[in-house]
């Protein structure tokens, strides 16, 4: 049973991070959060083991989801989910993002899986948004925002794992201002399905004749289905057996001729591409806290069903709960520590995108900063604490029957996907602490002081001295040695950071597992933190 930590999320969002809006009192926020909690425990989560089980299939062109998924994803358009963030000219809500990162933790705890269906919604809706037409706009963004039509992001190619420069799918003009596109698209997520009638697909392309390199790049909207209900020259063509996600269609797509519209100006793709990867990078980081979640509650409720030898304070005869032996419940509370703090870097960045969005330019800044924290750290903990989780079940956990060997399989992607984290170790050692020689660093650490042992927070200090010198030597290299155990150090510390300021505002707030936020917060201190000191210990 998975059941969404509801008032946890509301304490984080209102209490410890100060989220507020003119229109969104506390009992309408929960009410919003409530509701969708009840799908995602009543409706979605069910579908988790059997889409595992059973996966998806390719029949006759046609990808063909596990059972319940349509049922779900239906439930999830009709309760109005998909449109919960977006622009209500396009029929959305217009809700804040800070309320909408709860509720798609919820969908990925529930089963993340089906989770991904609609963050390569959001993906296409937010590049439509930002560089599409006038004209694409209205054509799309309405049915993309309601769910009807499902969105995808087509980069990778057999040949361009992450060297998107290497890209060769062609795009020749046509008179009419259209494009044919010709080529091959591999780990293509719910690049084909049966949850909607039409899929829009986000590829990038070369026109013909177009420079080579990233600099020749361009963005085309390639409908699965045209106007007059006219099958596309684009359809899957293999599905990928992966180590987990087993009920999300990864597919090998194949474009024949295909019709295809030029989103914004020709060799400019790589750059709109990235305005889709920006929020799918922070919706992989959500996936993490959605999977730690769901780890840890699956591990929590049996570590008070399963009796196994007698803890020393047992003064009954009966074998204990395994949840009374110490190191059982130092396990525990690291999944429960490790998870807190990431949701709370999660939804720091979600506040900061509603005031980007509002024009607040240093905003803006903290997003771009936080992204690569929120991705890498949080999907690294995904996997971290799944493998504390089966560790809490013993041999059990071990067993492919069990929950916990699911959530271990599903969660090793997500360091991988969206740009590895050693591409976000370098994106942000590079381009967020050397670029503007640590300054927007800086203000971070004055946030973190008090909150944080000042010894440990030196120690962050000189490691971010350390890179920007070499970088300021030209020893790119060297830098780029060093940049993952850099940006899994700033993490923990500021992970550490906010759970501190968590208990101060309220010391005795009670968590779903019985313990106090204050002890959470003491417990990742002393446990957690200092693992932030040893990835330095590795830059020397």
């Amino acid at each position: 049973m998975f059941t969404p930590p509801v008032k946890e999320m509301l304490f984080i969002l209102q209490d410890a991070l100060g989220f507020s809006h003119e229109e969104l009192d506390f009992e309408t926020c929960e009410a919003i959060l409530e509701e969708a909690a009840k799908l995602a425990s009543e409706q979605i989560a069910p579908t988790n083991s059997v889409g595992d089980r059973q996966g998806v299939s390719l029949e006759n062109g046609q990808v063909k989801t596990a059972a319940g998924f349509k049922e779900a994803y239906k439930a999830y358009c009709e309760g109005g989910w998909n449109s919960l963030p977006f622009d209500p000219e396009y029929e959305g809500q217009g809700l804040p993002w800070a309320l909408a990162f709860p509720v798609q933790e919820m969908w990925q705890g529930a089963n993340m899986s089906f989770g991904l269906c609609p963050i390569l919604n959001h993906s296409a809706i937010e590049a439509i948004t930002v560089h599409g037409s006038q004209e694409q706009k209205d054509t799309y963004l309405p049915k993309l925002i309601s769910g009807e039509w499902a969105g995808t992001m087509n980069i990778t190619e057999p040949q361009a794992g992450s060297d998107l420069g290497s890209i060769s799918t062609s795009a020749v003009p046509q008179e009419d201002g259209s494009y044919r596109l010709t080529g091959q698209k591999i780990f293509i997520t719910y690049g084909d399905h049966d949850l909607t009638d039409n899929i829009i697909h986000l590829v990038l392309a070369r026109v013909e004749g177009a420079r080579e390199g990233a600099a020749g790049i361009s963005l085309f909207i390639v409908p699965k289905i045209l106007e007059g209900d006219t099958r596309n020259g684009v359809k899957c063509i293999g599905l990928e057996n992966k180590l987990g996600i087993h009920a999300s269609p990864t597919c090998t797509m194949s474009f024949d001729n295909a019709v295809g519209y030029l989103v914004g100006r020709q060799n400019v793709g790589l750059k709109y591409m990235f305005t889709m990867m920006q929020k799918a990078r922070l919706a992989v980081g959500l996936q993490g806290v959605g999977l730690c979640e769901r780890a840890y509650q699956e591990a929590f409720a049996y570590a008070h069903e399963r009796r196994q030898g007698k803890a020393s304070n047992e003064e009954s005869n009966k074998s204990s709960m395994i949840a009374r032996h110490p190191d059982v419940r130092r396990m525990l509370m690291d999944m429960h520590a490790r998870t807190m703090a990431g949701r709370m870097i999660a939804y720091s960045a979600a506040i900061a995108l509603d005031q980007a969005s509002a024009g607040d330019k240093q905003a803006a800044s903290r997003v771009d900063f936080l992204t690569p924290i929120v991705k890498s750290w949080c999907s690294d903990m995904a996997v971290e604490v799944a493998s504390i989780g089966i560790q809490v079940h013993g041999g059990m956990g071990f067993m492919e029957e069990s929950a916990p060997a699911q959530y271990y399989r599903d969660a090793r992607v997500l360091p991988i996907y969206e740009g590895t984290n050693g591409i976000q170790a370098s994106d942000f050692v590079f381009r967020k602490i050397a670029r503007d020689k640590g300054a927007l660093a800086a203000t971070y650490f004055e946030e973190m002081s008090g909150f944080v042992d000042e010894a440990l927070l030196g120690q962050l200090k000189y490691a971010t001295q350390k890179i920007i010198s070499l970088n300021d030597d030209n020893l790119r290299d060297d830098v780029a040695w060093i940049a993952t155990p850099y940006l899994k150090g700033f993490s923990y510390i500021l992970g550490g950071s906010l759970l501190a300021k968590a208990a101060k505002v309220n010391p005795e707030f009670q968590l779903q597992s019985g313990y106090n936020i204050q002890e959470l917060s003491d417990f990742y201190a002393k446990n957690v933190m200092p693992l932030g000191g040893a990835q330095f210990a590795m830059m020397q």
